[in-house]
């Protein structure tokens, strides 16, 4: 059940597997929200007035203007921001400390590996304009080797983390693109059995086409 909420959180992102994870998230939720678009081709992530708000330069970044105390608060990082809205809604984020020791230690399996290694796959892949072979099979593989684990786990559960938690919206934006990783999901039938049954949730439809 989502908290009550006043004025819409405003929430700077671009169309990355990243900047989804939130808006889906805040549909997910039931939270008023504004997208403010952040256009990273075009270098809008590093002005001083975004920098303000995300010390990175990176997106997703959100403002809460009812945050702790119901003060204004900012958050930025894909999996602190969905930490916060778990904690602040209660939705997606179980309060038993072991189930949520669960759902954290495979969002930061997402976070830190997941994520990353896949898009140095799309880059290296994709958009960079030499192409090493090295690289490309360093990643590719390493891509490989990770859906692995997340077959393995997903053979033992209908959802990452046992119920759908903010580890499946974290990972579900990226999985969405595993052509472009090289990935066929035909060796992976547990993930494309779960991918298919998250992207067909409405607030998930929703979040992607936010952006």
């Amino acid at each position: 059940m989502a908290a009550a909420q006043g004025k819409p959180i405003d929430l700077h992102t671009w169309s990355t597997p990243n900047g989804w994870k939130i808006p889906i998230m805040l549909e997910e939720c039931g939270l008023p929200y504004r997208v403010i678009p952040v256009n990273i081709g075009k270098g809008e992530q590093m002005a001083p007035e975004f920098l303000k708000i995300s010390p990175n330069n990176k997106i997703p970044a959100i403002v809460d203007p009812d945050g702790p105390g119901g003060e204004p608060i900012t958050v930025f990082e894909s999996g602190a921001i969905l930490q916060y809205l778990g904690r602040k809604t209660g939705c997606l984020y179980p309060k038993d400390e072991r189930a949520r020791v669960a759902v954290d230690q495979w969002l930061f399996w997402q976070v830190g590996g997941f994520g990353p290694m896949l898009g140095q796959t799309h880059h290296f892949k994709i958009y960079a304009q030499e192409k090493i072979p090295y690289a490309i099979d360093r990643f590719e593989a390493e891509a490989r080797r990770l859906y692995g684990v997340l077959d393995g786990q997903l053979a033992k559960s209908e959802y990452i983390a046992g119920a759908y938690s903010i580890a499946d919206v974290a990972t579900l934006t990226w999985a969405k693109f595993h052509g472009k990783q090289g990935i066929d999901l035909s060796g992976f039938a547990n993930v494309r059995r779960w991918l298919d049954t998250v992207l067909a949730r409405p607030a998930v439809q929703r979040g992607l086409a936010a952006i």
